[in-house]
């Protein structure tokens, strides 16, 4: 016998069946849960056919939480206002989920950041649940699952789930288009406020504020704020009716963040009232369906034999300035059977 068959062997975790996990999450059980993301998330494909049948499940009980996405320029201290506004709101007696996606290695393709060290004191709140979660590469730094890991937040009894993205200002569209409201996070001083990336994420932004607004930096931060002010103003709302309001605050201090949540209610109130909310969400649903049509027959393309088979000479012909980008593509189309 060898070494190590004297280890003694920990407890085989217990397979859950789909009654199980509805179960377990409509009761709030965090740890069945975070199994039940875990589910979700997986790529094998006998998890994929269990998850939309808890998924089918727990539809009747979604829908009712408030969705917001958070993002920002990197070095915006996301983190530390997410943290400082889920504890605002834990402290109204809200259960609040953070989905906080992560840039994955491009080596390992896991999590580069780690959202509970990053939020430890939130991560201890009873009323507060953190999902780190690697954006796997996938376009604008949102992991392919999130809209399915909010409805399972949503089935658990969270009635606020807040969505931290990478912030690399690439298809942010997908991060509003999974959400009823759309925070962007800015800072003062930084000498091109209005131009580039940013500017792209303003014309999505429901709201925008300027974070560290403290510590000597108030001037600088309320010239900033009036700044973007005028400049939104010029802007169409994602919100028929409504005028994204700028505000001033701080994750470290807690200044601005009851104004700023009272504008999140107030959209909140003004798009039930009108009907838009729903029409926003159905529209959304839709929008998701066609998205995974267009993943799996991408995916499907690629990995198929007689299209991996020409790929590499006709990317090599391509690289080489021997054929056209829009010829190899038709001979890939070809390959898989798609006529010109």
């Amino acid at each position: 016998m060898s070494p190590s068959d004297d280890r003694p062997v920990g407890p085989k975790r217990r397979e859950l069946s789909a009654a199980n996990y509805v179960g377990g999450v409509l009761a709030g059980d965090r740890a069945i849960l975070g199994r039940a993301i875990s589910l979700v998330e997986s790529n094998a494909r006998v998890h994929y056919e269990l998850a939309q049948q808890v998924l089918t499940q727990l539809l009747p009980h979604t829908g009712k939480a408030q969705r917001v996405g958070i993002s920002g320029v990197p070095g915006v201290g996301k983190s530390t206002f997410i943290e400082a506004l889920g504890t605002f709101l834990t402290r109204r007696q809200h259960k609040v989920a953070v989905l906080a996606v992560d840039p994955s290695s491009e080596r390992t393709r896991g999590s580069i950041l780690g959202d509970k060290t990053r939020m430890v004191n939130l991560s201890q709140d009873q009323r507060a649940f953190i999902r780190p979660s690697p954006s796997s590469g996938s376009l604008g730094g949102v992991g392919r699952k999130t809209r399915e890991t909010m409805l399972l937040c949503e089935a658990a009894g969270f009635d606020i789930v807040l969505v931290e993205t990478v912030g690399v200002g690439q298809s942010e569209t997908m991060v509003a288009d999974m959400v009823d409201f759309y925070l962007v996070l800015m800072l003062a001083g930084a000498g091109d406020e209005l131009q580039g990336i940013k500017r792209g994420i303003l014309e999505l932004a429901d709201m925008v504020a300027v974070n560290k607004a403290d510590g000597g930096n108030e001037k600088p931060a309320e010239r900033a704020r009036r700044e973007y002010e005028g400049a939104l103003h010029l802007m169409r709302g994602r919100s028929d009716g409504w005028t994204a309001p700028v505000v001033k605050c701080s994750g470290q201090s807690g200044l601005g963040l009851e104004e700023l949540w009272g504008h999140i209610d107030r959209h909140r109130n003004e798009t039930q009232a009108s009907g838009q909310l729903a029409k926003q969400r159905q529209d959304q649903l839709l929008r998701w369906m066609w998205q995974m049509v267009e993943n799996e027959l991408f995916d499907t393309l690629k990995n198929h034999p007689a299209v991996k088979a020409v790929v590499p000479d006709l990317e090599e012909k391509v690289h080489a300035g021997q054929l056209t980008a829009t010829l190899a593509a038709q001979g890939i189309l070809q390959s898989f059977g798609i006529p010109r």
